[in-house]
């Protein structure tokens, strides 16, 4: 068992190196996310792997691994999915037609798990947007994570959180030793691009602004100086007329730079 001297040493710890901050109550979650990496490499003691991670760089990257939590789902938020369908991709596409924005988008999820949330994107781009130019990055601090959104396999039974237009479309269902689960057609896994970015760093390995940016059920884990920070990189990342998508618990109303477009979706303000 961790003791308290121990635990403030992982909590200073994993709220530097990810900015998720730990509460007091999370001495069990604590203990039962890296008690396995305290077996697998035969330590005794929290304080020697503490001292581990300290000097490893790669089993620091493990630690954040079995810290995060790596729930979600196909067309989670379905309210804003919604609004896209409805709302913002027409105008866009209608902008597009008239020659008033070229047709392309640039879309970041920059908390995608193991890859339902920039699939259920791109499946509603692809079919709402066909000939369009579409450049999608999904990222995550979680090496595990990622390694599972890049394979692109789920059970079968989560085929119900797919709409049904877009499961014949998109989803091919495993055969032989496949059986019971499910994948992404190829032609949408090669729209998705993964890659490992810390939201808690300072800049962003990557270039560009995003018209669509979600980073939904993720803020909930940092503390406010934290959260505002990577707000502002958020909306930083965003072009004029571009989305910021966060979820339905993780409200910035107020701050000075965004405005509310939607449940829980944010634009920039017009600058006065």
């Amino acid at each position: 068992m961790v003791n308290v001297r121990e635990f403030r040493l992982f909590q200073t710890l994993v709220h530097r190196e990810a900015g998720i901050a730990l509460s007091d109550h999370k001495h069990a979650l604590l203990v039962g996310r890296l008690a396995p990496r305290l077996r697998a490499l035969g330590m005794e003691s929290f304080q020697a792997y503490y001292d581990r991670v300290c000097r490893d760089e790669a089993e620091r990257v493990r630690m954040i691994d079995a810290i995060c939590t790596n729930e979600t789902h196909f067309f989670r938020e379905p309210k804003q999915f919604e609004m896209l369908e409805r709302e913002v991709i027409p105008a866009w596409r209608a902008e597009g037609e008239r020659g008033l924005r070229p047709k392309q988008l640039r879309v970041w999820s920059a908390a995608c798990s193991t890859g339902e949330e920039p699939y259920s994107i791109a499946m509603t781009l692809v079919a709402a947007l066909p000939g369009w130019n579409l450049d999608i990055t999904a990222s995550d601090i979680s090496t595990k994570a990622l390694d599972r959104a890049r394979l692109g396999i789920w059970p079968i039974a989560r085929a119900t959180e797919i709409p049904r237009r877009y499961r014949s479309l998109f989803m091919l269902q495993g055969r032989g030793p496949q059986e019971g689960m499910m994948t992404v057609r190829s032609e949408l896994a090669s729209l998705v691009r993964f890659m490992r970015i810390n939201l808690q760093d300072e800049r962003y390995p990557i270039a560009g602004r995003f018209d669509l940016i979600f980073c939904r059920n993720v803020l909930i884990y940092f503390d406010a100086d934290s959260k505002k920070r990577i707000v502002d990189r958020l909306l930083d990342r965003l072009t004029p007329h571009g989305l910021l998508f966060l979820g339905h618990a993780e409200s910035i109303h107020g701050h000075e730079r965004a405005r509310s477009a939607g449940p829980t979706v944010y634009a920039l303000k017009e600058p006065k």
